[in-house]
Parts: C-alpha cells; structure tokens; sequence
C-alpha cells in the first residue's frame, strides 16, 4: 500500500503511520456517509483534537497537519451548509456573532490577566496578549486574521507570573478558530 504523506526518513521522528492512516481511512467513511446516516460521524473537535505517536521513520508533521487543517475546514464548510439549508445564512451568521462574543469577556480582561497563571511552565504572557490584541482588533475593526494564523502560532514558555497556563490557552484558541472557520 502507497503511504498517504511522505515519510521523515530513518534518522527523524514523524507521526505514526499505521494511526494516520487509520484516522483518515475512520474519517473519509465519515466524510462519504450521507448526512444524517447511522454511520461513523466525525466532527471538526474530532479532528482538531486528534493525536498521533511521534516515531522514527513516521509521517511528515507539517503534511499531515496541513491534511487535517483542510479536513476540519471541509467539515465546518458541510456543517455551514447543513445548516443554510434547513435555516438561513443569516440565522447562520447570527449563531456565529454568539459564539464570536462569548470570546469577549477574556479578550476584555487587562493584559498579563486574561487567563489562569501557569503553575510552572506555560505559555509567555505578552506573547499570548500579542495575539488576543489581534483577535480584538479582527472582532472589532475587521482587521484580517484566519484561522490559520490562530491555529499556528507559538508562544515561548515563560514561568510562574510571567506565564499563562497552556490548556486554558489552548481551549480558547481552539474556540477561537471554530469561530473563524465558520464565517471564512
């Protein structure tokens, strides 16, 4: 069987094939099933939350990211659609605009305040900020930001008060690209 991503090579750590490979094969059955079928049904958490094995030998990172970066956006463009056709595009919007202000409130705290402190290691505070500031001006001045730019950025570890906890980062930021994938 030809591999689906290419492979790092002997001398580099990648993702375990044998795992892609069964995500992929789980979620195009999905994809393929007809909409409100008893099958397998995958959803854009599922997808964003997917994790594999690093293993030497393994599946390039960055194709396989890429792949599931499409994937995810395919599957809030068929949900986007499900739901046009049974509502409206503005019904659509409007569940958008909701979902876009229960960001608000943390995007509304000062900077170095907007998430839990990190015991430890976490995630460096101003870098986190830097970007909040971006979503602000995206929600508020329409200033260009995608999904993309959320999903792919990197924050230096800082500790103790000068860092933010990551899961609570991250649980944001994965709010955050639902609500841009979906009026993308």
């Amino acid at each position: 069987m030809k591999d689906l991503f290419p492979r790092v090579g002997r001398w580099h750590r990648g993702y375990q094939p044998t795992q892609v490979d069964s995500f992929f094969a789980r979620a195009r059955e999905a994809y393929e099933a007809a909409p409100g079928s008893s099958g397998d049904t995958l959803t854009e958490e599922d997808v964003r939350s997917s994790a594999f094995d690093i293993v030497v030998d393994g599946y390039s990172t960055p194709h396989v990211d890429a792949a599931l970066d499409r994937l995810e956006a395919a599957l809030v463009r068929r949900r986007r659609a499900g739901f046009v056709r049974e509502n409206s595009e503005e019904e659509w919007v409007d569940a958008q605009v909701d979902r876009a202000t229960s960001l608000y409130p943390r995007l509304q705290r000062a900077d170095g305040a907007r998430f839990t402190e990190a015991r430890g290691r976490g995630y460096a505070k101003a870098e986190v900020d830097t970007l909040c500031e971006r979503l602000i001006d995206y929600f508020e001045n329409g200033t260009p930001i995608s999904a993309q730019q959320i999903r792919l950025a990197t924050f230096a570890a800082a500790r103790g008060s000068n860092a933010y906890d990551e899961a609570v980062v991250d649980s944001f930021l994965d709010r955050a690209v639902e609500v841009l994938l979906a009026v993308e």
